[in-house]
Parts: structure tokens; sequence; C-alpha cells
């Protein structure tokens, strides 16, 4: 005897091999033998064989009309033997009931299933609108299968040049748009930007890279809704200094800036860091749009920033003004050592913002007695030589392994890209003043048991903490950052908890508050997508630079492997070619091939030039 019956959603025979009461031993065509239960048999019987019988069955269900079975089914419930006998006007045979079986099974929006073997017709509305999401769903298909058609000659439609930013940066697959980009791809091997790249709509690279950032990081728009700004508080007292800041000429965030007064052969050196935290507070509008951004985001070129304009207007260490300032002022000994310190909230006049471009040669002249003639040269030279006896007393360097940072100056698409070795004298003092009062807040926060988060470093790993641990790469006890308020919400945060301390208020956050540690987790996470970001777009830059100037060689050192680092610019690369060298072998690569969308550039080994004189930085990754 042979069995039709229903496993797992699935119509399935079997020649029955023993029976009890409530199962049977079966063995399919195909050899395998299994236990089924009596309840889900459907039909029993000799001939045909299983295998011919669903092969014979399957070809009447192709004959039969579903509309004409449930035209003939009516409203009641029945069973497939009944509904095959009423069709073929006799008792069916065991094919001819299998195949209305199958018709009926294959059919869910015309008969609902009702039990082993049993169905019922859909009512007619129901089966209306069922066939009609079918139709429609059919002329979706019809209308995706030709858009991707469309597309894969380069000929975009325009319902999906319409949608070309959200297909790029944040598609919806379940869009017939989407579906139909995703189609195109897979047919003609090319990634979502290259093909609207093929179609003509997208001109520029720049534009697509900026885009993805703005629509990861501003889906909303980069402008800052409507809002008030925050009035300064009175009654805060006058330093009797003439402050002066030391930036690039683009910094418009002015958040420290120094001030020194002599009194014989003894200094007072005061550093002054921008006091947004006094104006507002937690939970305030502007901390709102400042908790949103977290960082000001930066690259060649443009920058976002963390606070509004005119926030930053009111706040910033701009000359000119009296402005709110945390200040640390500490005395400085004729053997250029520091003493006490202490710190004030208070208005500091900013008589001048000194700029790195008029500055700079300073760098090349502060180990001889020449001079400049610029003014505040001797106070400038005079940090320096504090910044030297900080430097020694931590026996740590402020600068890290790389010799040069690079500055990108991006105008009417041209790039220049300066480069600025690392560790120069001005770079040093501003450094030493801003790890001394970070160092110096810290601790202090750590001291009142105010909790803050602190910047901490051990076992070569850098992460943030709310408890104050040592960072070991520049050998402190501990380190909060409080010197960038206007531009890290970290320090804005940090500097809401010294306000506190130095005013005897209770503190805005305890140290296992979740909105300090959410804060924190939310800050790290964002910072390390706009450095990645930022890494990208100077990638991008370089390359532009290269294709600028036309440049067809470049000279690199060996990081590891294939890895190199372009000398003269910010750029990593794998070279396939490179022989295997040794890390810090110097080497001279043939420029090809630069791919703007990809961020990526052809290198072709030519020759070993020798080993590099300064240390390689084994840390760092491609960044394109």
């Amino acid at each position: 005897m042979q069995l039709l019956y229903e496993e797992d959603g699935d119509l399935k025979v079997g020649a029955v091999l023993g029976e009890t009461p409530a199962s049977f031993q079966v063995e399919s065509p195909h050899g395998r033998r299994s236990k089924i239960k009596a309840a889900s048999v459907l039909l029993a019987f000799e001939r045909p064989s299983g295998a011919e019988l669903l092969a014979e069955a399957a070809k009447f269900a192709e004959d039969l009309d579903i509309g004409f079975l449930w035209e003939c089914s009516g409203s009641r419930e029945f069973g497939f033997r009944e509904l095959a006998k009423d069709y073929v006007g006799r008792e069916p045979t065991a094919v001819e009931a299998a195949g209305v079986l199958m018709k009926l099974h294959s059919a869910p929006m015309y008969f609902y299933r009702r039990g082993r073997g049993r169905f019922q017709a859909a009512p007619q509305e129901t089966l209306k609108l069922a066939l009609a999401a079918v139709e429609k769903k059919k002329r979706v298909q019809e209308t995706i299968a030709a858009w991707a058609e469309r597309l894969s000659r380069f000929d975009c439609p325009p319902e999906v040049a319409a949608l070309r930013d959200e297909l790029l940066y944040s598609p919806d697959r379940n869009k017939a748009e989407a579906k139909a980009l995703e189609q195109a791809c897979k047919q003609t091997g090319l990634a979502p930007a290259r093909l609207f790249e093929r179609c003509g709509l997208l001109p520029d690279a720049h534009d697509y890279h900026l885009q993805r950032f703005v629509h990861e990081f501003f889906p909303r728009g980069v402008r800052f809704p409507a809002h008030e700004v925050p009035a300064a508080p009175e009654g805060l007292p006058l330093a009797e200094v003439r402050a002066f800041s030391l930036d690039d000429v683009g910094t418009t965030e002015i958040d420290d800036a120094f001030s020194v007064q002599r009194s014989g052969e003894k200094l007072r050196v005061g550093i002054h860091i921008a006091a947004p935290g006094l104006a507002f507070g937690p939970g305030s509008p502007i901390d709102a749009l400042a908790r949103e951004r977290l960082s000001t985001a930066y690259m060649p070129g443009r920058k976002f920033t963390m606070l509004p304009e005119d926030v930053i207007q009111r706040f910033s260490l701009d000359h000119g003004g009296e402005r709110l300032a945390v200040s640390l002022y500490f005395d400085v000994g004729p053997d250029w050592r520091v003493g006490g310190r202490y710190t004030r909230l208070e208005r500091v006049p900013v008589a001048a913002n000194l700029r790195h471009a008029q500055y700079d040669r300073l760098n090349e002249l502060f180990e001889s007695s020449e001079s400049a003639g610029l003014p505040y040269e001797e106070d400038l030279r005079a940090l320096w030589r504090v910044a030297l006896a900080l430097e020694a007393g931590r026996g740590r360097p402020s600068s890290g392994a790389i010799a040069l940072d690079y500055s990108f100056h991006v105008e009417e698409g041209r790039v220049r890209i300066v480069p600025r070795k690392r560790g120069a004298p001005l770079d040093k003092l501003v450094s030493e003043m801003m790890i001394l009062a970070n160092t110096s807040w810290g601790e202090l926060l750590a001291e009142r048991d105010v909790a803050g988060i602190y910047r901490v470093q051990s076992t070569g790993k850098v992460r943030l903490s709310v408890h104050p641990e040592p960072h070991e790469g520049l050998g402190v006890s501990c380190y909060a950052w409080m010197s960038s308020p206007l531009r890290r919400y970290v320090d804005l945060v940090n500097q809401w908890q010294l306000i506190a301390a130095l005013t005897g208020q209770r503190a805005p956050y305890s140290r296992n508050s979740d909105a300090l540690l959410a804060a924190l987790r939310a800050f790290e996470v964002t910072y390390a997508r706009y450095d990645e970001h930022q890494r990208a777009m100077e990638t991008y830059w370089v390359l532009r630079w290269l294709a600028q100037e036309a440049v067809r060689s470049v000279e690199a050192v060996v990081l590891r492997e294939n890895l190199v680092r372009v000398e003269g610019a910010p750029l990593f690369a794998r070279v396939p070619s490179l022989p295997a060298l040794d890390p810090g072998t110097r080497v001279r690569l043939e420029v090809g091939q630069m791919d703007f969308l990809e961020r990526s550039v052809s290198l072709i080994y030519r020759e070993t030039l020798g080993t590099a004189g300064a240390a390689v930085a084994d840390d760092l990754l491609p960044l394109g």
C-alpha cells in the first residue's frame, strides 16, 4: 500500500512497511525510511507507485482552473476528495484526487486550510483584494526589472534618480527603486556609487563623500535649530592680565589663551580656558544641541561645529573683549620650575589672537638669541622654557612617534598640504600648558570626590573612564579633558563638574550617573567616527593633490609587509608589487591610477632607497 501524507507543509508519498493503530512505517521513493502519524495521512492507494502518483497528479493539477474550482466549492468547508468527486462526476482515481489536493494546496488565496485535507473557499471580497495585491506586486516586479535593465545600460530612470541620495546613503530595501538598483548592481558588478557615476549622476566625488558624512550624522540637516544665546552671568571678577591665544588661521573656536606676568625673576603664568559652562548647564537647550553633536567634526576645507556659531562667538576667547574663563594660575621660579597653582572663575581681557602663520618662524629662533620683533614674543619664549621644564618633569615627550603633522588648505577646489613638525617649540608650549591644566583640574576633581571623565592610557591602550587613573603615555597620575569645552562635549561636561567643585555646589553628575556614562560612551563612538571620516577625507585630498601636481613617483617608508607610508603626505597604501623588505626601508614608487570614489591609488614598486632615519609608527592602518 502507498500513502500520500503531509509533513512540514509538504505533500509526500511512501510505501507502507508496517503499521500500528496510530502510525505507519514508510519508505520514500528515494529509500528513506521514516515514521509518520496516521493523522498525517491524506490518501491511501495501491496504484500507481508513489513517484508516478506525484508526477501524474502534478500534470492533472496543471489543467485545473483554480477559479472554476473556487466557484464550484461554495462557502462551506469541504474535503479535497469531495471536490474531486464533484469535478470528475464520479469517484476520483488516486491521481485525480491527489491532483485536486495539489491545486488546493497551492492556492492559499483562493482556499483556506481548515484541517487535514479540508479547505474552505475565501470570501469574494477577500479574494478580490488578494488578487489585486498579486497583480500590483506583479506590476511592481515588472517595473523593477525595467528600471534595472535601464540602469544596466547606464540610463537612470527619473524615479530612481530622484532618490539618489537616499539610495546611496540610507536605502530602504523594501522600495522598488532600491531593489532595481541592487539588481542592476548585481548585473553590472558595480557598486551603487560607481553605477550612478556611470549614469552621469555623480559628477563630484568630494560631494559624494561629504554627503555620506552629513547623512550619517546630520540626517535633519547641518543647520542648528532656532535657539537663544545664553547670557553671561554677572558678578565675576575681572582678571588683571592681558591674555593672548595662539591658533591656526582658520580657528574660530578659541578655547584657550595664556597670560604672563613678571615680578623680578619670577613669573606668574595664567592658562585661561573658555567657560561656556558658566552660562548654561546640563539639560538646557544649548546642552541638547551640544549633546547631539558631541564634538566639532573637522575635515579639509570644512568643519561642523559642536555649538552654534552665535554661541561660539559669545564664549570664544576672541580679542578685544572680556571673556568668561576658568583660569589656572601658577608661579614659575628662575629655574623654570612650576610652583603653587590655583584656579579662578573670572572674566579675562583677551588682548590678541596670535596665528601660527605669522608666529611659526619663532620655532627656529627660540634656542638662539635672535628676535623676530613680534608682539608677545618674549612671553611665548618664556612659556616655551616652562614647557621644557614641565616635559622634563613628566619624563615623557609631548609629541608621539609620528614626526610630522599635516595641515590642509582647500580653496576653490585646489589643495595645499603643509607639513608641520610635531614637537616644534610653539606646539610644545601649547601642549604642555594643556597637559598641566587638564592634569591639575583632574586632580582637583579627584581630591574633592567629584565625578569626571578621564582619559586613561595603560598597556598602550587609550580609553575614557570615570575613575582618575594614570595616563602612562603622558606620565601623569590622571588626565581629564577640560581644555576644549567649545569643541568637545566631554570637556564641557568636565567643566560643569569643575565649576561645581570650585563654587561648592552639588555637581550635576555623580560617578555612577547614567547620564554621565551615556555621554562617555556616546562621545567615544562619535569622536572615533568623526576621526575616521576626517582621515578618509584627508586621503581623498591627498589623491587630489597628487593629480593636481601631476606627481608621477613618490618615496615611501615600509611599515609592515606591503603596507607603506608615503613621505610628504598623510597617505598609507598597500603595494602588491613590493618585495619582502624590513620595516623602515625607504622605497620609490610609481603613482598609477587613482580612484576618487574609492579613495585609492595604485602604487608600483620601482626601487629600494635605504633605511628611514625616523622611527616607524606601526599602529596606523590604511585610511582609504
